[in-house]
């Protein structure tokens, strides 16, 4: 059906809020690149990989559940889908886009509809997820990414421990941290995909909160992890930090951040540790029993990950240079994937895979090439990307757009392909995936975890909690409804369990005492 005049009104303007973040986000960010991993490359696979199949792959999801639906669930887990995962949404596929209009492969015209379908999913995932600050991006926001509600900050704040530079605590969760960052950066090709971050949340006095996301760390959707993840008991991990004497003014939509001073180990004074996934129905605590726990914990779990990442590297020493590309590729488009977790449809062929159209451009994917390329169409430099001579884009004052936008004359003229079709056969170098995943509630073969999600009903996503946000809160605090709501997300509190609705932060720096 052929689009109509407001869809591709919002459509351009999504594409240019998207263009003007992109091009922000890869000019004042470090270049990415490995002496081990040939990233440029395999970036530019997982893009055309990301233009073939995510239409597919996104409408499945959504005859499971909607992208509202999704945006309202991932709030409350510390999963792969964050701003880095829902930047890599649209843009992974744009940039697939832009760099197959520059080949002279399709116009900007083509694929239209899916186009707007991919964009369209992404505006609704964004603004429910963010429901909470009301952006649809971190840039909108000054660069903030406030996603938790006002109830699970503060069970976060108040069950965190005190703690300082030479305590065992404070030293067992830096050490954690740094070997989790680390392994984390290898399972995702040398790559910050399976690390996020959001905050910064006010304390008061001087003092922040900064979560930090560790994803993919055990067996689960990689199968470059089968065997070398296996004493790893965690998928996802969640850290809460409280910081003292820094101010973080930059948490992007990529999870980078900026602080003011600059952010060193001595400003952290609290911490905590969760896991959560889709049956887990919002933030497990992990260690938390007691001071002395959560440190045994940080030092045992910085083994098992120093272990796994000893592995994994014996693992990729022994890969060809098609199963790094393909590994790397992988681990790019697949950003999203949790999405189809969440939605309890998760099928290995559709995420693991490169789509055998995007096969196709293999042979032209050497070091040199996909560098140049790279760059070219991320900054703006391609020829897709010039505009005429008056225009001063933000960020750059130059003519030129990132993304292309879609032409108005496609509301009288029919001359254009409207989609990519269905997602096609897929092919790996790697070895096949075991069917094995670790979960909250244990580990399952895929249709199993797929069945438990789809069955399960997070207490906190009933239609009289999921809409009773943080506006409606406001002037119901002392109703029945939020007062129960404010419960579940206290039933694994140490120090709020039962508390209900109605503290301040003052209160719960009180009960934390």
């Amino acid at each position: 059906m052929r689009p109509d005049y407001a869809q591709l009104l919002e459509t351009n303007h999504l594409l240019q809020t998207n263009g003007d973040q992109t091009y922000w986000l890869c000019v004042t960010r470090t270049v990415q690149e490995s002496k081990l991993f040939p990233v440029p490359a395999y970036m530019l696979l997982s893009y055309l990989n990301a233009f073939y199949r995510y239409p597919g792959v996104l409408k499945k999801i959504e005859t499971h559940m909607s992208a509202e639906e999704l945006g309202d669930r991932a709030r409350t887990m510390g999963s792969k889908a964050h701003a880095t995962s829902m930047w890599g949404l649209p843009c992974f596929y744009l940039l697939g886009r832009e760099w197959q209009i520059n080949m002279g492969l399709i116009r900007p015209e083509d694929a239209a509809e899916d186009l707007i379908y991919i964009v369209d999913f992404w505006k609704r995932f964004q603004l429910s997820w963010r429901r909470n600050s009301g952006h649809i991006t971190a840039s909108d926001g000054g660069h903030r990414t406030q996603i938790l509600p006002e109830r699970q900050i503060q069970v976060f704040h108040a069950d965190m421990y005190d703690c300082e530079s030479g305590e065992p605590l404070h030293e067992a969760a830096q050490a954690f941290a740094a070997s989790a960052a680390q392994y984390a950066f290898l399972v995702a090709c040398e790559s910050r995909i399976s690390m996020h971050q959001h905050g910064p949340y006010h304390l008061g006095e001087n003092r922040e909160m900064l979560v930090r996301d560790f994803v993919d760390l055990a067996e689960c959707d990689l199968p470059w992890l089968d065997g070398v993840a296996e004493n790893v008991p965690y998928t996802n991990l969640t850290m809460p930090m409280a910081t003292e004497g820094v101010h973080f003014n930059i948490i992007d939509d990529w999870g980078s951040f900026a602080a003011e001073p600059e952010f060193k180990g001595e400003h952290i004074t609290g911490v905590g540790l969760y896991t959560s996934d889709p049956l887990s129905d919002g933030y497990e605590p992990v260690g938390m029993g007691s001071k002395e726990e959560l440190t045994r914990t940080f030092q045992d779990l910085d083994e098992r990950l120093k272990d796994a990442m000893a592995r994994l590297w014996k693992r990729v020493a022994g890969w060809t240079r098609d199963q790094m590309l393909d590994a790397g590729a992988i681990t790019y488009y697949a950003i999203i994937k949790d999405l189809a977790h969440i939605a309890g449809c998760y099928d290995p062929d559709d995420w693991i895979k490169i789509d055998r159209r995007a096969e196709r451009f293999r042979p032209l994917l050497n070091d040199e090439y996909s560098r140049d390329m790279l760059g070219d169409i991320c900054v703006g430099s391609s020829p897709s990307h010039q505009m005429y001579e008056y225009l001063m884009m933000r960020h750059s004052n130059l003519p030129q757009r990132i993304y292309s936008p879609l032409p108005y004359s496609m509301l009288v003229d029919d001359d254009y392909a409207p989609t990519v079709g269905d997602v096609q056969p897929g092919v790996t170098y790697l070895d096949e995936k075991l069917d094995r995943y670790r979960t909250t509630k244990g580990t399952f073969g895929i249709e199993e975890y797929n069945r438990r999600v789809r069955e399960s009903q997070p207490k906190t996503h009933e239609d009289r909690f999921r809409f009773l946000c943080e506006p409606s809160i406001k002037y119901r605090y002392d109703g029945a409804t939020a007062d129960e709501l404010y419960k579940l997300h206290q039933q694994n509190s140490r120090n709020l369990r039962g508390r209900g609705a109605g503290l301040r932060r003052a209160d719960i720096e009180a009960l934390r005492g």
